[in-house]
Protein backbone atom coordinates (compact mmCIF):
# COMPACT_ATOMS: atom_id res chain seq x y z
CA UNK A 1 0.00 0.00 0.00
CA UNK A 2 1.38 3.28 -0.96
CA UNK A 3 0.60 6.70 0.94
CA UNK A 4 0.78 9.87 -0.72
CA UNK A 5 0.77 13.00 0.95
CA UNK A 6 -0.47 15.95 -0.33
CA UNK A 7 -1.04 19.59 1.33
CA UNK A 8 -2.14 22.90 0.43
CA UNK A 9 0.22 26.37 1.12
CA UNK A 10 -1.70 27.02 4.48
CA UNK A 11 0.92 23.62 6.16
CA UNK A 12 4.06 23.62 7.06
CA UNK A 13 4.36 20.06 5.42
CA UNK A 14 8.37 18.86 6.51
CA UNK A 15 9.97 15.51 6.26
CA UNK A 16 9.24 14.61 10.07
CA UNK A 17 5.19 15.36 10.00
CA UNK A 18 5.55 13.71 6.62
CA UNK A 19 7.10 10.48 7.82
CA UNK A 20 4.91 10.37 10.66
CA UNK A 21 1.66 10.45 9.09
CA UNK A 22 2.79 7.76 6.56
CA UNK A 23 4.07 5.69 9.88
CA UNK A 24 0.76 6.03 11.04
CA UNK A 25 -1.34 4.98 8.47
CA UNK A 26 1.03 2.23 7.79
CA UNK A 27 0.72 0.96 10.65
CA UNK A 28 -3.30 1.63 11.48
CA UNK A 29 -4.39 0.14 8.05
CA UNK A 30 -1.60 -2.58 7.72
CA UNK A 31 -4.61 -5.74 8.24
CA UNK A 32 -6.15 -3.89 4.78
CA UNK A 33 -3.15 -3.61 2.43
CA UNK A 34 -4.38 -6.67 0.30
CA UNK A 35 -7.54 -4.90 -0.17
CA UNK A 36 -5.94 -1.38 -1.82
CA UNK A 37 -3.45 0.01 -3.96
CA UNK A 38 -2.73 3.41 -2.09
CA UNK A 39 -3.62 5.61 0.66
CA UNK A 40 -4.45 10.07 -0.24
CA UNK A 41 -4.15 12.03 2.68
CA UNK A 42 -5.11 15.45 1.73
CA UNK A 43 -4.26 18.21 4.67
CA UNK A 44 -5.21 21.87 3.88
CA UNK A 45 -5.85 24.91 6.10
CA UNK A 46 -9.29 26.39 6.34
CA UNK A 47 -11.67 29.31 8.15
CA UNK A 48 -13.43 26.85 10.53
CA UNK A 49 -15.57 30.05 11.27
CA UNK A 50 -15.68 33.47 9.29
CA UNK A 51 -14.09 35.53 11.64
CA UNK A 52 -12.84 32.55 13.83
CA UNK A 53 -9.41 31.19 13.97
CA UNK A 54 -7.64 29.31 11.11
CA UNK A 55 -8.74 25.46 11.25
CA UNK A 56 -7.24 22.31 9.87
CA UNK A 57 -9.20 19.55 7.29
CA UNK A 58 -7.71 16.36 6.30
CA UNK A 59 -8.94 14.23 3.75
CA UNK A 60 -8.41 10.40 3.28
CA UNK A 61 -8.83 8.82 0.63
CA UNK A 62 -8.22 4.88 0.58
CA UNK A 63 -8.07 3.52 -3.33
CA UNK A 64 -9.11 0.02 -3.40
CA UNK A 65 -8.65 -2.80 -5.40
CA UNK A 66 -11.43 -3.73 -7.77
CA UNK A 67 -14.15 -1.60 -5.94
CA UNK A 68 -15.11 2.24 -5.21
CA UNK A 69 -12.70 4.13 -3.08
CA UNK A 70 -13.46 5.16 0.14
CA UNK A 71 -13.45 8.75 1.31
CA UNK A 72 -13.80 10.33 4.63
CA UNK A 73 -12.89 13.65 6.09
CA UNK A 74 -12.27 15.44 9.91
CA UNK A 75 -11.79 18.84 10.61
CA UNK A 76 -9.85 20.75 13.56
CA UNK A 77 -7.72 23.87 14.75
CA UNK A 78 -5.18 21.23 15.21
CA UNK A 79 -3.50 19.21 12.28
CA UNK A 80 -2.77 16.38 14.09
CA UNK A 81 -6.63 15.74 15.23
CA UNK A 82 -7.37 16.58 12.03
CA UNK A 83 -5.51 13.75 11.29
CA UNK A 84 -5.84 11.34 13.67
CA UNK A 85 -9.99 11.83 13.64
CA UNK A 86 -9.98 11.03 9.69
CA UNK A 87 -8.01 8.21 10.04
CA UNK A 88 -9.97 6.41 12.66
CA UNK A 89 -12.70 7.22 10.85
CA UNK A 90 -11.19 5.88 7.51
CA UNK A 91 -10.47 2.79 9.86
CA UNK A 92 -14.06 2.04 11.01
CA UNK A 93 -15.33 2.70 7.23
CA UNK A 94 -12.61 -0.24 6.15
CA UNK A 95 -13.40 -2.36 8.97
CA UNK A 96 -17.34 -2.15 8.21
CA UNK A 97 -16.85 -2.71 4.26
CA UNK A 98 -14.42 -5.49 4.29
CA UNK A 99 -15.65 -7.11 7.39
CA UNK A 100 -18.79 -7.59 5.93
CA UNK A 101 -17.23 -9.34 3.11
CA UNK A 102 -15.15 -11.32 5.36
CA UNK A 103 -18.44 -12.68 6.66
CA UNK A 104 -19.95 -13.26 3.74
CA UNK A 105 -17.21 -15.59 2.76
CA UNK A 106 -16.95 -16.98 5.70
CA UNK A 107 -20.65 -18.42 5.44
CA UNK A 108 -20.79 -19.05 2.32
CA UNK A 109 -17.87 -21.60 3.01
CA UNK A 110 -19.89 -22.83 6.28
CA UNK A 111 -23.30 -23.21 3.73
CA UNK A 112 -21.22 -25.51 1.68
CA UNK A 113 -19.73 -27.27 4.08
CA UNK A 114 -23.57 -27.99 5.55
CA UNK A 115 -24.70 -28.83 1.99
CA UNK A 116 -21.94 -31.69 1.93
CA UNK A 117 -22.41 -32.56 4.78
CA UNK A 118 -25.83 -33.23 4.27
CA UNK A 119 -25.40 -34.70 1.16
CA UNK A 120 -22.87 -37.02 1.97
CA UNK A 121 -25.77 -37.94 5.12
CA UNK A 122 -28.47 -38.92 2.55
CA UNK A 123 -26.37 -41.13 0.44
CA UNK A 124 -24.97 -43.02 3.41
CA UNK A 125 -28.95 -43.72 4.30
Amino acid sequence: MHVQIHSDNNISMHTKLSDTIGAYINNLLQRFDPYLTRVEVHLTGENIEKNGPKGKRCVLEARAKRRQSLVVTNKSTDIEDAFSGAAAKMHRQLETTYGRLGDKRRRKQKMEERVAHLRSASLAE
